[in-house]
């Protein structure tokens, strides 16, 4: 059974259906040019779509996904488009690694480097700008995801110059976990000389990265309700990291895959200062995934605020959480559109919030992109709480 609409707080503006391959995921935005990368489904691998309309995105190019991978994450900033390559439900993928782009020509991104991380490829990529990327890849050697940077000061070679996994993590290591705990790196957000890591079957690591070339754990903290960690992202002026838990199963999980307030003012010892109003509802019967995802990154170039987080929350939509008072986070606004054709519920996957307060979302089933605005009240509040 469909369901659908369900909006309040937000307004829909426009969709695509990204020419019938709808599995998007990670969305990036360069002016008029919107870049989407796609969960590998469908086989596309990235979307090119001009949003000079909002109400009626147009896609304008299309690159499929290489044999055996996907290519589902697509980020932008000073002049390059990154896009992973990455082994897909167990295929072989004969370039693994990380693609650069010029996008010179916001519309008609030109392939001038490619970082091989050899191995199974590479998963998320942070980029905020500047020399470094961060990034999670599986390099020959590691079975699961270690933490990679990679210098992009030349975009036409991009080199590794440091990386970091727990001990444990390499095939000739042995793992001082156990066996029940999937201890892999999602990806790292940075404030400074720190990086905030979700270690998805294991919460979050902070990262002392003074010394690029030799990152330093300072400090672990875990939970035993929820799991699969996927962003850790800093609020640096309120010594806060907003962390979002991935639900990775149709239905109501027994552990609820929330978004946590971690309070970081001693880096040594990060605590749990509260949990964000879990959506109430009939959601875990409605089908596919219910819980959280992943957060509005706060990018530099994009909409940016300490006190309001905006969260991708698969069948229950789009959320947006009020933290001003971090130990009594308030539920202010959700956007749940109408069921994609023969889907059973919406899969909001990821967005991005623009400066001007416009909304990319996308469904990582068939639903492609759509295209949200605050409304009035909201828009005043997102004004208010922009840094």
């Amino acid at each position: 059974m469909a369901h659908g609409p369900d909006i309040s707080g937000f307004v829909t503006v426009g969709h695509s259906d990204l020419g019938g391959y709808g599995d998007g995921m990670q969305i990036a935005r360069n002016g008029d040019a919107l870049y989407v990368g796609h969960s590998g489904t469908s086989g596309m691998g990235t979307s090119i779509v001009d949003v000079s309309d909002l109400s009626s995105p147009r896609v304008v190019r299309q690159f499929r996904s290489p044999e055996g991978g996907h290519c589902h994450k697509a980020v932008h900033a000073d002049g390059i488009l990154l896009t992973n390559h990455e082994g897909y439900r167990g295929g072989t993928i004969e370039r693994p690694g990380m693609a650069v782009y010029d996008t010179s020509d916001p519309f008609d991104p030109q392939e001038i480097g490619f970082w091989n991380s050899s191995g199974k490829g590479v998963h998320r990529i942070y980029y905020p700008g500047g020399p470094y990327v961060y990034l999670s890849a599986t390099p020959e050697g590691f079975s699961v995801r270690i933490w990679c940077v990679v210098d992009v000061s030349d975009p036409t070679r991009p080199r590794e110059v440091g990386r970091w996994w727990w001990p444990g993590m390499a095939d000739d290591e042995e793992a001082d976990w156990p066996s029940t705990e999937d201890r892999s790196v999602h990806h790292a957000l940075i404030n400074g000389d720190r990086a905030y890591m979700g270690l998805w079957g294991s919460g979050m690591a902070i990262l002392d990265i003074s010394d690029i070339a030799k990152p330093r754990l300072l400090s672990h903290l875990s939970w035993e309700i929820g799991g699969h960690t996927h962003t850790c992202m800093p609020l640096p002026d309120r010594d806060l990291v907003v962390v979002t838990d991935e639900a990775v199963t149709d239905g109501t999980e027994d552990d609820p895959h929330m978004v946590r307030i971690i309070d970081i003012s001693d880096d040594l010892n990060p605590e749990v200062v509260s949990i964000c109003p879990h959506p109430e509802g009939d959601f875990g019967e409605r089908g596919h995934r219910f819980g959280a995802h992943n957060l509005h990154e706060n990018l530099p170039g994009t909409y940016i605020s300490q006190e309001l987080v905006f969260v991708s929350y698969f069948n229950a939509g789009l959320r947006a959480f009020d933290i001003s008072d971090p130990e009594k986070p308030l539920d202010i606004a959700h956007w749940i559109p109408d069921s994609p054709p023969g889907q059973d519920a919406i899969q909001i996957n990821d967005l991005y919030v623009d400066v001007d307060h416009t909304i990319f979302a996308s469904d990582r089933i068939g639903g492609g992109v759509f295209v949200v605005h605050p409304d009035e009240s909201l828009a005043a509040r997102m004004k208010q709480a922009a840094d």
